[in-house]
């Protein structure tokens, strides 16, 4: 199979709140993905360190403050899925940050109206993918599995 990755998709504390692990969970299996790890997570961890290092990359934004406190008010359900192109495919299935820009059909387009209640966050790059899963999983959470239906999602080479 080319191209089989991981990706790291986290369901914010607003879509916790809001029951929508099932809804989104079931999006990636329809889709063919793979589940390798999933917790969900409170204080202690994610700390505001721990998230701080989640979002380095947007510390220097105005908002930066108001997402690590937002991001720390209630449970995350972190994930790992697998599969082909999945940190592309996986922020398609998202959608656009911004759930006013998201088409109907995705999960911010179809669960979300502000940027700042967004439901998930999905990894946009496989180096990003690589380090949030480090980050929010030890090695030995990761599960290994092939699934039953595999060869009815993917040709065979």
């Amino acid at each position: 199979m080319s191209s089989n990755e991981q990706t790291f998709i986290a369901i914010k504390p607003d879509g916790v709140q809001r029951g929508l692990i099932g809804p989104i969970i079931s999006r990636f299996e329809s889709k063919g993905f793979r589940m390798a790890a999933i917790k969900l997570s409170q204080l202690p961890l994610p700390s505001p360190e721990h998230l701080e290092k989640h979002y380095s990359d947007l510390s220097d934004k105005p908002f930066f403050r108001g997402l690590i406190s937002y991001m720390n008010s209630g449970p995350i359900c972190a994930m790992v899925w697998e599969g082909r192109d999945a940190v592309k495919t996986g922020r398609t299935l998202l959608g656009a940050t911004n759930p006013r820009d998201s088409a109907p059909g995705t999960i911010r387009g179809d669960f979300a109206i502000d940027v700042g209640r967004n439901v998930c966050h999905g990894s946009d790059t496989v180096e990003n993918a690589q380090k949030e899963i480090a980050l929010w999983f030890k090695k030995d959470e990761l599960n290994a599995w092939k699934s039953a239906q595999n060869d009815w999602i993917y040709e065979k080479p």
